[in-house]
């Protein structure tokens, strides 16, 4: 599992260099690269937290919208087969595609937790 941080439904990675001696992260999902870093777990977060403010506030100023790291819609790579029984079984159900993978990926996340 991998280490991170959560402030205004931003993701934040968390790392450690060894030969610095200094936690370090970026702000991860969207396309700006947008980093912080702390010599403590608080002064992490606080940095993380701030970075996530500046940004938000930066953005404001400049008439851009902030990136949203979840949009709702993704693409995916998948087999043709396991296209072609996905897209089946959706039918067979009374669903469209996007409502079967939707459930499935609920289900599996869910399950997971």
């Amino acid at each position: 599992m991998k280490d991170i941080m959560i402030f205004n439904d931003y993701l934040g990675s968390v790392h450690y260099s060894t030969r610095d001696e200094i936690f370090y992260g970026k702000i991860e999902g969207i396309n700006d690269l947008i980093t912080y870093e702390g010599r403590s777990v608080s002064e992490l977060k606080a940095a993380f937290e701030e970075a996530v403010t500046d940004y938000i506030e930066l953005c404001r100023l400049n008439g851009k919208d902030p990136e949203k790291i979840y949009k709702g819609t993704f693409n995916i790579r998948i087999k043709p087969e396991l296209h072609k029984q996905a897209a089946e079984r959706a039918l067979i159900e009374g669903k469209s595609l996007n409502q079967y993978v939707e459930e499935a990926i609920e289900q599996y996340t869910v399950k997971k937790d």
